[in-house]
């Protein structure tokens, strides 16, 4: 089985991330949703037991997780938040090794993790190379209020609970303007994905 060629995307939130992943797809490369993945982990027996024993036994409801509990408990301190990490990340990691394998097998070439803590969780050690995907903060706004149904004060506390854009340009190998028009943005990831594999080789 040969290795895929792994491709970390990574950025805040407002600034494209989720179109160019599905313009990688578009283009013939594998794409893991590690937000897809984390659903499907918290949601396991493993997990829920884990975090009921650190966050209390009543998370779990009729075998189901109170997602908006676990939140308000695990975001109420930097401590608790911590400890949610070291809980579901290598649990999460474990899920996209596993994707990225099965991927190999099916003989994909190239595999395109998508996350959003992409260097907090540590997932960039999976990944050959890294690209990190940012947008103007003012146009990042708009998009979070327009897709969320927010008002401005959310939007803009939701942008500040996350790292600036320096944070990823400084860690990823790549960087990718999301502000472009979204018409023009399958054409700017080809020419991205062209560049990463003729450095690969």
């Amino acid at each position: 089985m040969a290795k895929p060629f792994v491709i970390g995307l990574t950025g805040p939130t407002g600034a494209g991330k989720s179109t160019v992943a599905e313009s990688f797809a578009a283009l013939g490369c594998g794409v893991i949703d590690c937000d897809l993945v984390a659903r499907e982990v918290t949601s396991g027996p493993v997990c829920l037991q884990r975090l009921q024993e650190a966050f209390g036994p009543d998370l779990v409801r009729k075998g189901r997780l109170d997602r908006g509990l676990l939140a308000e408990r695990a975001f109420a301190t930097r401590e608790s938040a911590l400890r949610l990490n070291q809980i579901t990340h290598p649990l999460i990691l474990e899920e996209v090794q596993r994707k990225i394998n099965q991927y190999g097998e099916q003989g994909m070439k190239v595999v395109v993790v998508d996350a959003a803590l992409l260097f907090e969780s540590g997932a960039d050690a999976q990944c050959d190379t890294t690209v990190a995907v940012v947008a103007d903060l003012q146009l990042r706004l708009r998009r979070i209020i327009r897709r969320d149904g927010i008002f401005e004060g959310q939007a803009r506390a939701r942008i500040s609970a996350q790292q600036p854009n320096e944070y990823y340009t400084g860690r990823a190998a790549y960087a990718m303007d999301g502000g472009v028009p979204a018409e023009q943005v399958p054409e700017e990831t080809k020419k991205l994905l062209c560049a990463i594999m003729t450095a690969a080789q």
